[in-house]
């Protein structure tokens, strides 16, 4: 049996920009062209996710510019122990945020490398690969693997965006 070279996906000939973020003590990427902000914690909005077990990883939602976002806890999402985050960051053509302890830097890497057959759970949709930045292998996370179209719809329909402000009941 001959082992082949692992699969190397080439980005560019010039690199795609990353945002290098931590949760917990890991260090993770994700596409710049992927993210439309990033902010501090401040105007989150609690909300009750007991009936959620699925969606139990939202905890809070942001209102920007009259859109809704639902905020993933990273340490629910990835299962790690719980930290402070500091940060959201909003993702672009998404109405999902993530919650994160740090942002790193912004770095480029040139080549994303599929992931070893060692990955075989559901880690297996967060990531898009593998990138060596700095001699360091950090996985390169896929954004539309925080919250699934399911849950986004259950979560619509348990919290409506309100059409009205300060109305009272």
């Amino acid at each position: 049996m001959r082992l082949g070279r692992p699969q190397q996906k080439k980005v560019t000939s010039r690199g795609e920009p990353v945002i290098l973020f931590g949760v917990g003590s890991n260090t993770l990427a994700v596409a710049a062209s992927a993210v439309d902000e990033i902010r501090s914690t401040d105007g989150l909005t609690a909300i009750a996710t007991g009936a959620l077990a699925r969606s139990a990883k939202v905890k809070y939602t942001l209102e920007r510019n009259g859109q809704r976002f639902f905020v993933v806890d990273s340490n629910l999402h990835f299962h790690v122990l719980p930290t402070k985050p500091a940060r959201v960051m909003v993702f672009r053509k998404s109405e999902v945020a993530l919650l994160v302890d740090r942002i790193d830097r912004i770095t480029e890497i040139s080549v994303v490398h599929s992931l070893p057959l060692a990955f075989t759970g559901e880690e297996r949709d967060w990531y898009r690969g593998l990138a060596l930045i700095d001699g360091d292998v950090v996985p390169v996370v896929d954004p539309a693997s925080f919250l699934s179209s399911d849950e986004l719809q259950t979560l619509h329909a348990r919290y409506p965006l309100a059409t009205t402000r300060g109305a009272t009941a």
